[in-house]
């Protein structure tokens, strides 16, 4: 059995921490360089990722977000049943991540004023931009010895490693405070409270050939599931896993 999985947030800020994720993700996945073109997955990661942390205070927003899961995990020190070793070690780490946030310079300040980087910047979001004749700094940065600019990716990504941590961390704990209940889409409709929960994950053979459309916010949400192929409402009832985080 084929599982397709999906998340989908229920507020903005979840919402901007998946999106870095995804950029860190496609970062880390591209940095090796092993393809000939990953290096403009790897540029257009980097480049929508300084774009975005310049929009919003990722860096003290992240920082609360974690005070305020430490205060949840000190709550469970109470519960019977509850294994205090690896809720403290839990506590320790997010102690850890949070002092080497706050502690870290500006968020992207020193991949912004890279003079490489700045000069190829722009051309980025142009479309076919970076050809050798548009940006002969990045043809002569192609030609260098990979491990070389494997060194370099890799300093880059270190310029972000404070933030990388911190949200992986903070993703982690949210994904696992809450577990998979089975459900089902009547006529591939479903809702319900979200009760004060920001994130949904869904999980479903993808036999069904559908996909899921959320709508919602942190007190209530619907899921239609629409077919891939036709697009097409569901006259079946679909079977399906949920996590409300």
């Amino acid at each position: 059995m084929q599982i397709h999985r999906y998340e989908h947030p229920l507020n903005e800020k979840v919402r901007i921490y998946l999106r870095l994720e995804h950029l860190l993700k496609q970062l880390h996945d591209s940095s090796e360089l092993s393809d000939p073109w990953q290096y403009t997955i790897f540029f257009n990661a980097l480049f929508d990722l300084l774009e975005l942390i310049e929009q919003i205070p990722v860096k003290t927003d992240l920082a609360k977000a974690l005070d305020k899961q430490s205060t949840k995990l000190k709550a469970w020190l109470d519960y019977d049943g509850v294994d205090p070793t690896a809720i403290e070690s839990l506590l320790n780490d997010m102690s850890h991540a949070q002092k080497n946030l706050l502690a870290a310079p500006r968020l992207g300040q020193s991949l912004r004023e890279d003079r490489f980087l700045s000069s190829i910047r722009q051309r980025f979001s142009i479309p076919g931009g970076t050809c050798s004749f548009d940006l002969p700094a990045l043809h002569y940065w192609r030609q260098l010895p990979l491990e070389e600019r494997q060194q370099t990716t890799q300093a880059w990504l270190d310029q972000l490693s404070e933030v990388d941590q911190a949200l992986s961390l903070w993703l982690h704990l949210v994904r696992q405070s809450a577990q998979y209940q089975p459900q089902s889409a009547h006529n591939g409709f479903f809702q319900n409270d979200a009760s004060l929960s920001c994130l949904l994950r869904v999980e479903i053979d993808a036999s069904y050939g559908v996909y899921p459309v959320v709508s919602g916010h942190r007190s209530h949400f619907s899921i239609r599931f629409s077919p891939y192929e036709d697009g097409s409402t569901v006259a079946t009832n679909i079977d399906f896993k949920l996590a409300i985080c």
